[in-house]
């Protein structure tokens, strides 16, 4: 007979190997790259030559790719918040100085360089108003979110296999469109982030895998929530001054869409494969619940491609404050 297993418990089971996750997810201080190794030295008689190269490559820039660009770095920026809402999660006691403790700082760490590094470069480049960015910025923090996972980690690390992911291909594909009109130091530090978001995203599929081992029902009720729900990504109450809550995030989205570095056909995309990391369609010892939401989960791409095929994005381009008149 099935027993529900409590998510303490599960998280205490998995909590033991956190060591090992470390090592294989994460990279040491000390041999990881810094945002400093990616930037023009100030000191060096070459910054001034550095300088007028990135900013003639972000002058050259389209406006929806730069303010996608823009958008990723106050996404990395709100690093606080997630950091706050992952040490909240059940199972995760910041009491103690090790096991997932341990993770969630070694990986908001790491994360922070990617905020630090796309900050400094658009301070760099002259094209941006640094002002209206940081009252974006602290205004995403200042107004929090809800990702729809509650304290929940199975919802949680479902979440963030999904976002780490999406962050991915939104860094390598901003990165590849540099890379083509010349832009290789852009190029270099979106791909570098990229493939940090790479590896997060290897990590959380890795922690719901391991949970499927031993919460298999549980697990995938949990998927089937979060997907009925949508997956909303961490900045969607962005705004900009003068604005409330949440109202930019769509021009931002829709931006992202005109340029192809983050569309909807992505986000089936990535549905797809999580479908298949975790080999959902062939689990087998699940609670009646659990069997019809896997069923769902399997029919989902296919419902979801028929609206994303009808859906047109705006060309209107909307005009926002971070970008210099």
């Amino acid at each position: 007979m099935y027993q529900k297993l409590v998510r303490k418990e599960v998280m205490g089971i998995l909590e033991k190997e956190v060591g090992s996750f470390l090592e294989k997810f994460l990279t040491p201080i000390e041999k990881i790259w810094q945002p400093s190794d990616m930037l023009p030295d100030p000191a060096s008689e070459d910054f001034k030559y550095d300088l007028e190269e990135i900013q003639t490559f972000a002058r050259e820039m389209p406006y929806d790719l730069f303010v996608t660009l823009i958008g990723d770095c106050i996404t990395e920026e709100a690093l606080p918040s997630y950091e706050s809402w992952l040490m909240g999660v059940d199972g995760i006691d910041q009491e103690e100085k090790v096991g997932w403790v341990n993770w969630v700082r070694a990986w908001t760490a790491e994360e922070n360089r990617h905020g630090d590094l796309l900050n400094k470069y658009l301070y760099l480049c002259g094209r941006v108003n640094m002002r209206e960015v940081e009252i974006t910025t602290q205004y995403l923090i200042n107004d929090g979110f809800d990702l729809g996972t509650s304290m929940d980690p199975y919802r949680n690390f479902i979440y963030t296999s999904f976002q780490e992911t999406a962050t991915n291909i939104s860094h390598r594909r901003v990165g590849t469109l540099a890379k083509q009109s010349g832009n290789n130091k852009l190029a270099k530090m979106c791909g570098v982030i990229a493939a940090d978001e790479a590896r997060h995203a290897k990590a959380y599929k890795h922690f719901v895998a391991k949970i499927l081992e031993i919460d298999a029902s549980e697990m995938i009720l949990a998927f089937e929530d979060m997907m009925r729900k949508k997956i909303v990504m961490p900045a969607h109450l962005m705004r900009q001054s003068g604005q409330k809550a949440g109202e930019l995030w769509g021009h931002f989205s829709d931006a992202a869409q005109r340029c192809m570095v983050y569309t909807g056909q992505d986000y089936i995309n990535i549905l797809k494969d999580l479908l298949d990391e975790w080999n959902i369609e062939h689990v087998k010892g699940l609670t009646e619940k659990a069997e019809k939401a896997q069923e769902y989960l399997m029919k989902l791409p296919a419902r979801l491609q028929k609206i994303t095929d009808r859906v047109s994005t705006p060309d209107l381009q909307f005009q926002f404050n971070w970008v210099k008149s």
